[in-house]
Parts: C-alpha cells; sequence; structure tokens
C-alpha cells in the first residue's frame, strides 16, 4: 500500500471520532508555516539576484536562434515559477523576453503558450499553492502527495521543454528569425537589484540546491528545512537585525494571504464534514453517476479538469468542488488520493489560461494580448497536454481505476 493511501485510510479512521474540526484546524497550522517560510525563502533568493543571474547567463548561450529563445523562454519560466507565485513568474519572464519576441517576429501568444505550459507543470511543487490545497483536503503532507505526482510531473516537464522547440520550428517555419548579420537588441536585461549580492551567487545557489534535495530526501518537516534555510540566508546575505527585519516584511504580504487561505479552508472543510453536508452532496450527486462508470471517475475528472479549470477559482475547486468529488468518488470504490492526483495535475496545466485567476490577466497585459486570444492559442494545446499526463499518469501506476 503507498504512503498516500496509508495517510488516507488513517484519516478516514480519525474522521469518525469526534473534534475533526480540531484536527483541521491543528494541520492547516502546520501548512501555514510551511507556506510562510517558502515564500519568504525563494523570496530572499530573488531579492539577492540568484535568479537574475541564472537567467542572464542563459539568454547569453542563446543569441537571436529562434528555437534557443523559445527553449530559454520554458527554462526561465521553470526557474522563476519555483517559489509557486503566477505573477512574480510573469513578471520576471515575459518583460525580458517581449522584446526579443519582437525582434525576432515571433507571436507574443506564442510567449504565453510556453510560459504557462512549463509553470503548469513546476506548480506541482509540494510548496505550491494547488498541491497545498490538495494535501489539505486529504489530510497528509504536501511531500507525500507530491512523491506520488512526482513521476507525472517528470513527463509534464518534458512535455513542456517539447513545446518550446516544438513551437520554435513552428514559428521558424513561418518566417520568424532575423536576417543574416543582423544584431538582436534588447537582450535580456539583468535587473538591478537593491540587495543584489553576485558574490554570493556560487553561496546562494548551493543553498538553494541543498534545501530542495532536504525537502526531497530528508523525513523531516519541510518548514524545518525552510526555516533553516532562510536563517542561513538572511544571516550571510544580511547584516544587522534592521535590515534583515525589513526583508522579512517585504514578503509578509503574501504569505499571510496563503496562511490565512488555508486556515479558513480548513475550518469549512471541517465544519462540512462534521455536519454531514459534505456526504448528502456527495449522495444526492452519486445518484447521477451510472454504476459502470463509477470506477471511471479519475478518468472522466482528469479529462475534464481543464474546462473546469475555466469555470472554477483555485479554492473553489480544491476546497469546494474536490471534497465532494471524493466522496462521491468513495461510493464506488475510488481511493481519495487517485483522485486529488488527477485534479491536481490536469487541472494544473490550464492554471494561468482560466479567466478566474488573476495571474493571468497580469500575463497577457505585460505580452499586451487579448484574453481570448490567449485562450484560443492556449486551450487546444494545454488540454492535450493535461490528458497525455493523465495517460502517463495510468501508464506509470500513479492513478489507478
Amino acid at each position: 500500500m503507498s504512503i498516500v493511501k496509508h495517510e488516507v485510510s488513517i484519516l478516514t479512521l480519525r474522521r469518525k471520532r469526534n473534534g475533526q474540526i480540531k484536527q483541521d484546524c491543528k494541520y492547516t497550522l502546520y501548512k501555514k508555516k510551511r507556506r510562510k517560510n517558502s515564500v519568504l525563502f525563494f523570496g530572499i533568493m530573488t531579492d539577492v539576484g540568484m535568479f537574475d543571474k541564472i537567467i542572464g547567463a542563459l539568454m547569453k548561450k542563446v543569441g537571436y536562434n529562434v528555437v534557443g529563445v523559445t527553449l530559454m523562454t520554458s527554462i526561465i519560466a521553470m526557474i522563476a515559477h519555483l517559489d509557486g507565485a503566477g505573477a512574480a513568474t510573469f513578471l520576471i519572464t515575459v518583460p525580458a523576453m517581449l522584446p526579443i519576441y519582437k525582434k525576432l517576429k515571433i507571436w507574443p501568444t506564442t510567449l504565453l503558450l510556453i510560459c504557462v505550459t512549463s509553470m503548469g507543470v513546476m506548480n506541482l511543487l509540494p510548496w505550491g499553492g494547488p498541491t497545498m490545497r490538495a494535501a489539505t483536503v486529504l489530510g497528509i503532507e504536501p511531500n507525500k502527495l507530491w512523491m506520488q505526482i512526482l513521476p507525472m510531473q517528470i513527463v509534464g516537464i518534458i512535455i513542456a521543454l517539447a513545446t518550446a522547440v516544438f513551437w520554435g520550428f513552428v514559428e521558424k517555419k513561418c518566417g520568424a528569425g532575423v536576417a543574416d548579420g543582423e544584431e538582436v537588441s534588447g537582450t535580456l536585461q539583468e535587473e538591478t537589484r537593491e540587495y543584489a549580492r553576485p558574490k554570493l551567487f556560487w553561496f546562494n545557489l548551493i543553498l538553494t540546491l541543498v534545501v530542495i534535495v532536504c525537502l526531497i530526501f530528508v523525513k523531516v518537516p519541510a518548514y524545518y528545512v525552510f526555516m533553516i534555510g532562510c536563517a542561513i540566508a538572511l544571516l550571510v546575505n544580511f547584516h544587522g537585525a534592521s535590515l534583515q527585519n525589513k526583508i522579512i516584511k517585504s514578503h509578509a504580504g503574501p504569505a499571510i494571504m496563503m496562511s490565512s487561505t488555508i486556515l479558513c479552508a480548513g475550518v469549512f472543510l471541517g465544519v462540512m464534514e462534521n455536519t454531514g453536508i459534505m456526504n448528502n452532496m456527495a449522495t444526492v450527486l452519486a445518484g447521477f453517476v451510472p454504476e459502470s462508470m463509477g470506477r471511471f471517475l479519475p478518468i472522466i475528472i482528469g479529462v475534464l479538469a481543464v474546462p473546469l479549470t475555466l469555470m472554477f477559482d483555485t479554492d473553489s475547486f480544491f476546497f469546494g468542488l474536490m471534497p465532494v468529488l471524493i466522496e462521491i468518488a468513495g461510493k464506488f470504490g475510488v481511493l481519495p488520493a487517485h483522485i486529488a492526483i488527477v485534479m491536481v495535475v490536469c487541472r494544473n496545466c490550464a492554471t494561468f489560461i482560466s479567466p478566474v485567476v488573476p495571474a493571468t490577466f497580469l500575463g497577457i497585459g505585460l505580452a499586451d494580448v487579448e484574453i481570448k486570444d490567449h485562450i484560443k492559442r492556449c486551450f487546444p494545446w494545454i488540454w492535450e497536454v493535461s490528458i497525455i499526463c493523465l495517460v502517463a499518469g495510468l501508464v506509470l501506476g500513479v492513478v489507478r481505476f
């Protein structure tokens, strides 16, 4: 039995006891610690210019090769999205790459398509919002859910890189590029940050890699790893308590917003389950599902995840829709973990083409693209990527029915 299945079995037994609301609140406090520390750690790495230096070095290798530019766009979006913040990724990637795309005569919609495909698969990281929300609903640690998802994420990363290469060749075939001997002006500009620490680049890079490795392989709560990483990063990069306090406060807003969301969701789920509302809703909806189709719910949900993403925002999708679908699937013997996995992976592919996700509007605004053009270009491709990830999950045994 997998770790996730074991944890869900324990959760089911716990929820038969009294005091489930207290249990959910206690667990969401753990999520708060984790999310706050991850936001702070990656925020510090951005402040000191570590990501800027990596991105600048990558782009210098590419020059004005169309396929190289599109491939680097995907890699840059993945690196920028390590903190799981869609708005920050668009702010780093689109303004830097758009002048190059215009010079090479590459459509800005292609820039957004490559960005959202790369961001969608990177958003599966355990400190990202969707994975944490799904883990909260299941009542397990995000790392344990992520380890189940990881094979599908690896497939998704390969698809994202292939997407960039494919569309690079498509754009080149359609006439993108520059004339022989023509220079590309407006190569990637490295932002001069107030707190940039170029001399500490290698230290910060090694520290980031150590933190990521510890998150995957070290069996301690993730917030311990992030707390230690934050403490080391602050002590080495910023001297003086006042400056360190200023850096911490500058990243407090996003951390508090996510923490408040997770805490309120835990209370909401506890109330819904203990009052029996969730179970009654599932019973009614399950009556509309033919008995012969019940065991195929993970596949049905996975296929429909992308269209549903256009209608549900992140919180309502995971905290409203997922618990109901888990209850329905349970009546047909489908494990909660399998429903959660397909909803997280397949839905994430389409996160940043959804008109109910605020970061989508930031991205199209930066690229000067209409929302209808963005969805028209991205939707069919992203849906195919989502289905490929679902098939990969079925073939690899991550999802069963």
